[in-house]
């Protein structure tokens, strides 16, 4: 990748076994942590930083703010170390990696949602760590892939919790540190529900939280979609230079989403998707770091069309803020769930998130069975798989008697397994990028907010204390502000005949894989893949393009050629 952090729990010497350190922007060293960082954006105000000092030294890596604002964050976070401990890491806001030394202490923390994945490895003889887990998995000799995670991946889109696509390597736990011998469970993302005006504070935390990254430089660009969340950007942030929109430059979203960036005067450009939208290469599939899909990195075939140098987005504004994975109270009418308004007392978290994650059951079925369990117990293996993560959330984060909800637990674990990140990384890796999403305040506001106000009527409310003429032009898919009168209108879309149901927010995955013969260019010798779902289609690509072309290394594969193998006898 462009942008990286890479260390060992040791000295430059140990560094040196596997990196020359030529191709970091600066290495810093000491006796128990040596780290390289590359970053274009080192030393710009609210971005990478390093700092050191005769106790040690600190590397901030990301984008992070110290409260006592100004430029040197990489300074303060080793100063409030020195005074409180792990305790100072709760202070530092923003979507970072820290790797800090401090006397014969050692760590590598990750924010409070684990927004950048860190991965790490005991098995070259030192610890190995980074934000790349190619470069991490690289340091292996001859790695295995993990049939469990293999499994996770091609069923539920993520492989879950600390694992990997290789056995031998892991990720830091989700609000955690890592040390020389272990990891440590840190408590900045507990739910803790209170009582104040919902939508006016999260209108002024939002305002805080755009502000705050309103300085970057260069020209600055907005991907911005026909919904409600990145409009808020658009209205906030005067400067922006230009807009983008996945999707087809007629289709209702694009349409839509250029009437909305009219409204405030900005340009708009229309990224149609191309003959690449889908395809799965190596420079896609890094970005998925063999852990989730690279499906959801909508823009990666327009890279060379954001001619800007700063881009912002709307990532993870549906979950935090909207509920996205809290599952509503509904009723089945044609086949349609039509949310009858709040929120189900008795909800199922495994049901709630298998289809919000990833899992499809016709999909799955066609998916050959490779360890050792019959075909037709695929979706005994999801939902356990599911159940797990769920209980490990609910242990970490929900066990307290004011939080424990069934959707605080639902909401947890998709944030803890969120699929879509990879939509960011290859931004950060190709731009300036700006997440504003985990501001740490507006984290607090979703810890602090009960799940039945974290709802697309309070964001609403608080969309309109910044800006009354926000929905001027509604999003094709939602016209009205009641969830009710939406569901009955996608309803009536659907079921109608002589009625316009086009009204999705990407383009057709079925439809472009046919179009441009993705089958013939990503399995042009083995027809039997064929027959897949196009989603399961891509994450087979997914991993063999990580495995073949990121790794690029001598991995054991006999779980591939098992899939493969059955998959060719049916």
């Amino acid at each position: 990748m462009y942008k990286e952090l890479f260390g060992v729990f040791d000295d430059a010497d140990a560094f040196r076994r596997f990196r020359t350190g030529d191709e970091y922007d600066a290495v810093v060293a000491g006796e128990y942590l040596t780290v390289g960082l590359r970053d274009p954006a080192l030393g710009v105000t609210g971005r990478s930083d390093v700092y050191e000092h005769d106790a040690g030294h600190c590397v901030v890596w990301g984008e992070a703010f110290c409260p006592t604002g100004g430029d040197d964050v990489a300074a303060w976070l080793a100063d409030a170390y020195a005074e409180r401990g792990t305790d100072a890491l709760a202070a530092l806001n923003g979507s970072y990696l820290v790797a800090l030394e401090h006397g014969d202490e050692a760590l590598v923390a990750t924010d409070p949602i684990r927004s950048w994945e860190c991965f790490y490895t005991d098995a070259p003889g030192t610890r190995v760590f980074g934000s790349d887990a190619a470069s991490v998995g690289r340091t292996v000799d001859a790695p295995r892939v993990s049939r469990r995670a293999l499994r996770e991946f091609l069923h539920l889109s993520v492989v879950f919790g600390r694992r990997t696509l290789l056995e031998s390597v892991s990720r830091v736990p989700f609000d955690a540190t890592l040390g020389p011998d272990g990891v440590t469970p840190l408590d900045r993302f507990v739910y803790d529900p209170g009582k104040f005006d919902y939508a006016a504070e999260l209108a002024r935390r939002l305002r805080t939280a755009i502000e705050r990254r309103s300085d970057y430089p260069g020209e600055t660009g907005l991907l911005l979609s026909a919904g409600y969340d990145s409009r808020v950007l658009l209205a906030e942030l005067p400067h922006i230079s230009q807009c983008y929109t996945v999707g087809d430059s007629d289709g209702e979203e694009v349409t839509r989403a250029a009437e909305v960036a009219a409204q405030y005067g900005v340009s708009h450009t229309a990224l149609d998707s191309t003959d690449d939208y889908l395809l799965v290469d190596a420079n896609k599939s890094r970005y998925g770091q063999g852990i989730k899909e690279s499906l959801h990195v909508h823009h990666a075939d327009q890279t060379d069309a954001i001619g800007v140098d700063s881009v912002y987005h709307g990532l993870l504004w549906d979950t935090l803020f909207r509920g996205h994975f809290l599952e509503p109270s509904t009723l089945p009418v044609g086949g349609i769930e039509v949310p009858l308004g709040g929120l189900d007392p008795d909800a199922d978290p495994v049901d709630a998130l298998l289809g919000r994650i990833g899992y499809t059951e016709t999909g799955s079925h066609r998916l050959r069975d490779f360890s050792g369990v019959g075909p037709d117990d695929h979706e005994a293996f999801a939902r356990r798989a599911v159940a797990e993560a769920v209980d490990d959330v609910r242990e970490r984060i929900v066990d307290d008697d004011r939080a424990v909800d069934v959707q605080n637990v639902i909401d947890a674990c998709g944030i803890v397994n969120q699929p879509t990140l990879p939509f960011r990384t290859h931004l950060a890796d190709n731009f300036l990028e700006s997440f504003v999403a985990v501001d740490s305040g507006l984290l607090e506001w979703h810890l602090r907010t009960p799940p039945e106000h974290r709802s697309t009527e309070t964001f609403l409310a608080a969309a309109r204390r910044l800006d009354g003429d926000i929905l001027r032009h509604r999003p094709p898919n939602r016209p009205y502000d009641s969830a009710l009168l939406n569901g009955a209108v996608d309803l009536c879309r659907r079921t109608l005949p002589f009625v316009d149901h086009d009204s999705a927010s990407w383009p057709s995955r079925t439809e472009n894989f046919e179009r441009h013969q993705l089958d013939q260019r990503l399995f042009p010798e083995r027809g039997y893949l064929h027959e897949l779902r196009p989603r399961h289609k891509l994450r087979v690509a997914d991993v063999e393009r990580w495995l073949g072309d990121c790794l690029d290394a001598n991995v054991d594969r006999d779980p591939l050629a098992v899939i493969d193998a059955g998959l060719r006898s049916r």
